[in-house]
């Protein structure tokens, strides 16, 4: 399976006549698209397979093998490669069933270099979404993997793996710090996957999410009898977490009584149970998260200072979505497949308009607002809904913030798919190679 972040696509030509053959491959190459040339069916044959890193421009009467036979067995290997059949004026007829059976596009003789560029563009754009969605299928077979699990080339995401990486042999508690949506748990659960604790329990507790009338039980556990209908022993959270990791998601909504007694648990690691005096040794890994500055609560008294200097020993922060807009594609890919297999319905076709959309959009809700729009791109209710509609007002932000928000995306998204190239690059950007070398500084992209 070719890398298609890193190998720019071509184009192999199928033409017996020099004269044509040699006018498609200027055409190409004038626009920077590599290109290759054979003379007969049966030699394409033998150089496309499964997976075949661009797309098949071939004309329909050949010697030997024609261009429907070869359409038909390039298909047969590959339904999803892009096959584009140069005609003569009899056999447009012919094309048109050609089509039908699965062929991309065909143009008719004679055809303009630019037209014929532009046919050629379009397939390798449907190419280069196909062969991506391909490498994401073949990367989520091995989720263990934090490359797998937290997707994503952009040099944020590179420092949260490269982060995690390094914390997860720790013993040190983790602060992650992330917007609604951003992967808070995710990240956790990486971070307690990779690290010698594995073997134990990862227990997940949301502290925005209980009663405070009975987040004391389910953190700590009662013993029988320890208020009504405490009938029986009841082991709290951090008590099975033994071993384990703890995560507290929303720590900034934990009671102040409850901070107060969980200090207790981080310091000496040890807790009672409600209705006992009894302390209980617990060995576990903290891991607390965050949407808000708790810094900031804490100079307010809205949550105790100890508590945060005590669990902000390492910190994690995770990136906005809209800060990091070159990982969209791939993650949309991701949540398409999971979507289409969660609902028992078809993957979608690539779309260009559609990713650009998505691109363009500021993600509020981050990465699980991502994950959403799959699900409703899958079942065919997009429309009406962000990014396909009206961004929501509170999403607003300054005019150069969004603009240089959205030239970043676009000019990774370029690099990505010209394979580095900053020639092909610059060409599709239609700017010069020295003004795009500074944006790429500016912007920290590679």
């Amino acid at each position: 399976m070719p890398d298609t972040s890193s190998t720019a696509l071509k184009v192999l030509i199928v033409e017996d006549d020099p004269n044509v053959s040699l006018g498609c491959q200027q055409a190409l190459e004038l626009e920077d698209i590599p290109t290759q040339a054979v003379d007969s069916a049966e030699k394409a044959r033998r150089l496309v397979a499964d997976g075949f890193p661009g797309v098949v421009v071939t004309d329909i009467r050949l010697p030997g093998m024609d261009g429907m036979e070869l359409l038909a067995g390039l298909l047969a290997t590959d339904p999803d490669l892009p096959v584009v059949l140069m005609t003569g004026h009899g056999d447009v007829s012919m094309a048109v069933q050609a089509m039908k059976l699965g062929a991309h596009d065909f143009i008719e003789k004679p055809f303009s270099p630019d037209y014929l560029v532009e046919v050629v563009r379009r397939a390798l754009e449907k190419r280069r979404l196909t062969l991506e969605v391909r490498e994401l299928r073949a990367r989520l077979q091995n989720r263990d993997s934090i490359e797998a699990r937290l997707i994503g080339g952009s040099p944020q995401m590179e420092r949260v793996r490269r982060l995690i990486g390094e914390l997860a042999t720790s013993a040190a508690d983790v602060l992650i710090h992330g917007e609604t949506g951003s992967g808070k748990e995710l990240a956790a659960r990486c971070l307690h996957d990779a690290s010698p604790r594995r073997a134990g329990n990862f227990v997940a507790i949301n502290c925005g999410g209980l009663p405070e009338s009975l987040i004391d039980s389910e953190i700590f556990g009662h013993e029988a009898g320890a208020f009504t209908g405490a009938g029986k022993r009841r082991i709290g959270k951090v008590e099975h977490a033994n071993g384990g990791t703890l995560f507290l998601d929303e720590i900034e909504s934990m009671p102040m009584p409850v901070q107060i007694k969980f200090l207790r648990v981080l310091q000496e690691r040890t807790l009672e149970r409600l209705g006992s005096n009894t302390p209980v040794h617990v060995d576990c890994r903290v891991i607390a998260a965050t949407k808000v500055d708790l810094r900031e609560l804490a100079d307010r008294g809205q949550f105790r200072a100890d508590l945060y200097y005590r669990l902000n020993v390492a910190n994690l922060p995770l990136p906005p979505l809209r800060e990091r807009r070159e990982d969209i594609p791939l993650l949309f890919e991701q949540f398409i497949l999971q979507a289409a297999a969660r609902h028992g319905r078809p993957v979608p076709p690539p779309d260009a308009e559609r990713m650009r959309r998505l691109m363009a959009y500021d993600w509020p809700g981050n990465v699980r607002e991502l994950h959403n729009v799959a699900d409703r791109c899958v079942l065919g209710i997009e429309q009406g809904f962000p990014p396909f509609a009206s961004a929501h007002p509170a999403t607003a932000r300054p005019l150069a913030e969004a603009v240089e928000a959205f030239e970043r995306a676009l000019i990774a998204d370029t690099l990505r798919r010209t394979g580095h190239s900053l020639a092909r690059a610059a060409e599709e950007l239609q700017i010069a190679k020295t003004t795009l070398h500074d944006k790429i500084r500016k912007y920290g992209l590679s």
